[in-house]
């Protein structure tokens, strides 16, 4: 397997800077997600190991995302003016056809999630990788009518080829990696990839799983951005909100999330941004610099 990113420190990197001079990228991503009541493919992992499928706890604690937990999402996200990126499950504008036409109608961007996320892809031969990740850009453009420009594999099951299928396909960047607080160059066998910074840290469903409530959320949210924004005085940093309607979208959570993203929103010099606005600056203004600066280091 390739070395996907060379080893360099973040002080010592050619500065970046955002439009306008903005300071720090701020990108606040939803997960969309369905997960199948009884999966159609078994892989390395049980989605649902409580009991056999269906598991009749865990599939309706899911379903509430879909049903009530975006709604309360859209809604604090129009009162912000956030325009999110929806880390999308492709079978959702199938199965939720109104809750997709409410993102569409608000021209969110979308980065895909692969089909569900009780189809993994752990241990998944290079063919089929191939053959899904096929089968994923055709859906996100009977979708969206536009080509997948971001991936993150779904439950974070990427496997040692998924990069390299990802860049064949043409896809601009890439989630799977959580190794820095800037975008960077990707190694691949073909094709042109660079990471946008994901969290698996500013995360609500892993806090959830760790017992955490919304203050919890909230104050990691707080905590993370003070820091990113004084450390991107001098040379510009993304901070990735990841949440999921199914936690955050309940009406216990979502006035503390409400209230750490207003006060993000709040500062003129950060730019609450897409995925692929992202990309698209760092691949214009930065990546040759950055690239140019790797083959000196080497």
């Amino acid at each position: 397997m390739l070395e996907r990113f060379a080893f360099a420190p973040i002080e010592g990197r050619p500065p970046i800077r955002w439009p306008e001079g903005k300071r720090l990228a701020v990108w606040v991503v939803p997960n969309v997600e369905h997960y199948e009541f009884a999966p159609s493919t078994m892989g390395a992992r049980d989605p649902w190991p409580r009991s056999a499928p269906p598991d009749a706890l865990n599939y309706p604690l899911k379903e509430y995302g879909n049903r009530v937990g975006l709604d309360r999402l859209l809604d604090v996200t129009d009162r912000l003016d956030v325009r999110c990126t929806a880390s999308l499950s492709l079978a959702v504008p199938v199965m939720f056809p109104e809750q997709f036409a409410q993102m569409q109608a608000r021209g969110w961007d979308y980065l895909c999630h692969g089909l569900y996320n009780t189809h993994y892809l752990w241990d998944c031969e290079i063919d089929a990788e191939r053959a899904f990740i096929a089968e994923c850009q055709r859906r996100m453009m009977d979708a969206t009518g536009a080509p997948i420009r971001g991936w993150f594999s779904p439950a974070c099951s990427h496997t040692p080829n998924t990069a390299d299928l990802v860049a064949e396909a043409g896809i601009d960047y890439y989630c799977d990696l959580y190794h820095d607080d800037q975008p960077f160059p990707v190694h691949t066998r073909s094709g042109s990839l660079i990471t946008i910074p994901y969290s698996m840290d500013v995360n609500d469903v892993v806090l959830h799983v760790a017992g955490a409530d919304g203050d919890a959320f909230a104050a990691v949210i707080l905590d993370q951005f003070e820091t990113l924004y004084e450390e991107s005085t001098d040379a510009a940093r993304v901070m990735c909100i990841a949440c999921h309607p199914y936690v955050t979208g309940r009406p216990h959570r979502i006035g503390s999330f409400e209230r750490a993203l207003r006060h993000v929103v709040g500062h003129d010099d950060v730019w609450m941004a897409t995925g692929s606005e992202i990309a698209q600056w760092y691949r214009t203004h930065h990546l040759d610099e950055v690239l140019d600066w790797l083959k000196v280091r080497r």
